[in-house]
């Protein structure tokens, strides 16, 4: 997959299909954490966006189109958040929704996925085992797939939070050095690159220690599956990220990084405590990168705060935890 296969203009236009569709989420800066890192952090509060995730952005622009292509219904393999936010953008078009999570899939996801109306399957636990079913449901219903990381529209539609964010820091007066972002199956890294391109911004990419699939597909040259471990981060579970995505930011990406379950940890903490924001473990992936590195970045360092789906017993037994070293 070629990155010139999706431009860098096409996530301004897609920022403008998308203006009033979407919330408008706010950037948070924290005395705390500026002064804990060495470096001003500015937050992008994606947790705060409808259906509780970025992944509306690249949704809403995919369901547009399958509706205008007179489509009977939507498909879509997800750990949660892809799947909550095409449900949620298929009810706007109209079109029926089936979703197949992973079976540990998080109660609160799952619940928020009935409450939207759409059918949820669950197979296994690996990105394999929903592909095969979804496979199946697609020769057997006929309804379109809106793929996480596979779908152009998806992509581009990610890419329009990091390009927000630049938006709003330089409204501020501010000029960013790097922008970290969690990766799962990649369309945030992705959509981060085309979004910074042109720019002088670094794109840091911050994944499980548990589930390198970046690392391992930079290693190879190629998208490769890696074995999964157990990681808290639910929504960066993907064992093998996407072709398309890959192709967009292996040369433009700048660095990733592995963040060990700790520090993910104590980063939502840190979210929570000090920014009172309530992130979900994918999201405080980033931030743990970012707090980790600090001015090694830059004096200037946003983070894509992707999303705020967190099942409430995770943040109570991390709040019993032991005080750490920045909560």
């Amino acid at each position: 997959m070629q990155t010139s296969s999706v431009g860098s203009d096409e996530v301004g236009r897609a920022a403008q299909r998308l203006a009033g569709l979407v919330w408008r989420t706010p950037v948070v800066r924290c005395d705390f954490l500026d002064a804990a890192t060495g470096t001003r952090l500015w937050l992008k509060a994606e947790n705060l966006q409808l259906g509780g995730s970025f992944k509306i952005r690249g949704a809403l622009l995919a369901t547009t189109r399958l509706a205008a292509c007179g489509g009977r219904g939507v498909l879509a393999q997800s750990t949660g958040n892809h799947a909550i936010a095409v449900a949620l953008a298929a009810r706007r078009q109209g079109l029926a929704t089936t979703v197949v999570l992973p079976e540990d899939a998080l109660p609160n996801k799952v619940r928020r996925l009935g409450e939207i109306g759409a059918r949820v399957v669950t197979a296994g636990t690996t990105l394999a085992d929903r592909l095969a079913v979804l496979d199946e449901l697609r020769e057997r219903d006929g309804y379109s797939v809106v793929d996480p990381y596979e779908n152009r529209s998806v992509v581009v539609g990610q890419g329009t939070a990091t390009a927000e964010l630049i938006e709003q820091v330089e409204h501020e007066g501010g000029r960013l050095d790097a922008i970290v972002v969690p990766i799962g199956g990649g369309s945030a890294i992705a959509g981060a690159c085309l979004a910074v391109s042109g720019r002088a911004i670094d794109v840091v990419g911050a994944e499980p220690a548990a589930v390198p699939a970046f690392a391992a597909a930079l290693g190879a040259g190629r998208p490769v599956t890696v074995p999964a471990g157990l990681t808290i981060a639910d929504g960066l579970r993907p064992d093998r990220v996407g072709a398309l995505p890959f192709g967009i930011a292996r040369d433009a990406v700048d660095r990733i990084v592995p963040v060990p379950e700790a520090a993910i940890a104590d980063a939502l903490r840190a979210a929570l405590l000090h920014a009172r924001l309530l992130v979900e473990p994918a999201a405080a992936t980033a931030l743990a990168a970012a707090i980790d590195l600090g001015p090694e970045l830059g004096d200037d360092v946003g983070v894509l705060l992707t999303g705020g789906n967190v099942e409430t017993s995770l943040i109570t037994s991390l709040l019993a935890d032991p005080v750490a070293a920045l909560t």
